[in-house]
């Protein structure tokens, strides 16, 4: 008889904790494991506050929120009931965010070209990202940016950013190309929304300065040897973000759109809308494997104008083709690679992925059937490695190898910092 009214207390008891566990009232937020990140900014952002019932879809979403924070590598969550009320605890993991960037590469196939900058993602500890950088390629160029998600409440913020950039640039005409000392000087300003969890909204003012001046090659009597032209661009940029981070593993979905409005104050160049469209589809394969793919569409304004704003680039687009080969008024590309883990020590992580860059554009003044173009399509396999640090935020050193298989194809290697996509 003992026996039997043991077990009843004890089931009984089991059903209390279970309905307590979602039903019970939340007395105390505790956060562990935040050495920088200040805890009244991480209570600002979370859904679930003292005096709550408990709701496991809030904490779910809160967790998730926490790890898209750039000082915050991990994140979970823990309960503990009691008569009194809940007790909530959140364990995170955060991310070293000071960030010197170094890289290193080669331009006209002998001068050494090399970028240093510091950034600190996690500034003040609220989530703040600040920094610049110096660069030489043959030209000086500096950026300075701020950006600050959460500044005004925890849906609004501010992003202001400063470039002085000057490279030698392609021009392209009907019979061949020019090389031109390219210089833009710019100053933006960005209003940052979050809607909600999935939903991010940025819009703002760019004000820049374009100039050009003639270094060599073919000349064109349609474009002078030296220009300089003011512009502004009105900017809208919407995200939809459902990717669900797991330290350097992502899955879910993730799509960006776009728009751009450029006004120019020199009748040389007519104003000119640009848009384009990015959508990501990641997926876990296993334990180590992860499956990644980018596909863009873009188009702007269709002018006959060597200065047409999309480029086909190593660094853009698709690796291996070589350093802004061409350029179009409408561009469409699909990356995809599949990343496996081959070495994961404590901190560090040695990733290899093979992937696949495809793309072609339309021709300034073309159609879009220019995209058929065999002239025009570009098809790169290629290999590459990884070296991730754990604790870092983004410290993603990539090395990738493409072979292009289609006409008049190149090869090479490409380097940088963060994944491709």
């Amino acid at each position: 008889m003992r026996l039997k009214t043991l077990l009843a207390l004890l089931f009984i008891g089991y059903c209390f904790i279970a309905t307590a566990q979602e039903g019970n009232t939340i007395r105390e937020l505790v956060f562990e494991g935040n050495k920088k990140t200040k805890t009244s900014f991480l209570e600002k952002l979370i859904k679930v506050k003292v005096g709550h019932k408990i709701d496991s879809t809030k904490l779910d979403a809160d967790v998730l929120k926490l790890r898209r924070l750039d000082g915050i590598v991990h994140a979970t969550y823990e309960i503990e009931n009691t008569l009194a009320g809940a007790k909530v605890t959140y364990e995170v993991n955060e991310n070293f965010t000071i960030i010197p960037n170094l890289n290193l590469w080669t331009v006209n196939d002998q001068e050494v070209a090399y970028r240093i900058g510091l950034t600190d993602f996690n500034f003040l500890g609220r989530n703040i990202s600040i920094g610049g950088f110096y660069q030489n390629n043959g030209f000086n160029s500096y950026g300075l940016s701020f950006r600050a998600p959460y500044l005004f409440t925890n849906k609004i913020g501010l992003e202001l950013n400063h470039l002085n950039w000057s490279s030698r640039e392609p021009l392209f005409f009907e019979n061949g190309s020019a090389q031109y000392k390219y210089t833009n000087k710019s100053f933006e300003a960005l209003g940052l929304y979050e809607l909600n969890f999935n939903n991010n909204f940025k819009v703002g003012l760019n004000y820049f300065s374009e100039t050009y001046n003639y270094l060599e090659g073919q000349t064109n009597p349609r474009v002078p040897r030296s220009l300089k032209i003011d512009k502004w661009l009105v900017k809208l940029n919407y995200e939809f973000n459902n990717v669900v981070y797991d330290y350097y593993h992502l899955s879910g979905i993730k799509n960006q759109v776009f728009l751009q409005f450029v006004t120019s104050t020199n009748e040389f160049q007519e104003d000119f809308v640009i848009a384009w469209n990015d959508f990501f589809y990641y997926k876990r394969i296993g334990k180590k494997g992860n499956w990644a793919n980018r596909f863009r569409f873009g188009v702007a304004s269709n002018e006959d104008s060597p200065f047409a704003p999309f480029s086909v680039d190593n660094n853009l687009n698709i690796r291996g083709v070589g350093n802004i080969i061409d350029r179009g008024t409408a561009s469409l590309v699909l990356n995809t690679e599949y990343r496996q883990t081959l070495i994961e020590k404590g901190w560090f992580i040695l990733q290899g992925n093979a992937f696949v860059d495809a793309g072609s554009w339309r021709n300034p003044g073309g159609d879009f059937s220019d995209f058929w173009d065999v002239d025009n399509v570009r098809v790169y396999p290629g290999v590459g490695l990884r070296f991730i640090h754990k604790r870092i935020y983004n410290a993603i050193f990539r090395i990738d190898y493409g072979y292009g298989i289609t006409e008049g194809a190149s090869r090479g290697i490409v380097f940088g910092i963060g994944q491709y996509f």
